[in-house]
């Protein structure tokens, strides 16, 4: 496992993952992209917020569902010593059909999100980013 280091945020992740670029032009509050072939791409942000879970997990999935999305499990669970949402959800676009898995934190008025949008089936994707978020820490 490799040890991703913003300075505040740190997590592990698989060798087989390849760190990208992060797009701050068009998300500047992306701190990490991460991909695996063509069909794998996980996306952290974090900002400051004034949410709690509560009110996030359901702006989530109404953001989702109006998106054309089916949600397949949302629930809130304890994973990196911390309290988290944990969204799995079904996308179908016209182009492309691909699941969503997402983490949300909210530690000390900030939110953390990891999205992974992966077209594997297999579910060897979905388990590596577990292991990626079981990693998550805010360094303080």
């Amino acid at each position: 496992m490799k040890t991703f280091n913003t300075g505040k945020v740190t997590f592990k992740y698989p060798s087989s993952w390849e760190v990208e670029k992060a797009d701050i032009l068009s998300n500047p509050d992306c701190i990490a992209t991460l991909s695996k072939g063509q069909g794998n791409l996980i996306n952290v942000v974090m900002f400051p917020t004034e949410t709690n879970l509560d009110d996030y997990k359901i702006f989530m999935e109404d953001m989702i569902c109006d998106d054309g999305g089916v949600i397949l499990s949302s629930d809130f669970v304890l994973i990196a010593n911390n309290d988290a949402i944990k969204l799995h959800a079904n996308m179908d676009t016209p182009d492309i059909n691909f699941d969503i898995h997402t983490y949300v934190f909210i530690i000390h008025k900030a939110i953390y999100i990891f999205e992974l949008r992966t077209l594997d089936v297999s579910g060897e994707s979905e388990s590596e980013f577990e292991k990626i978020i079981s990693s998550f820490k805010i360094l303080e």
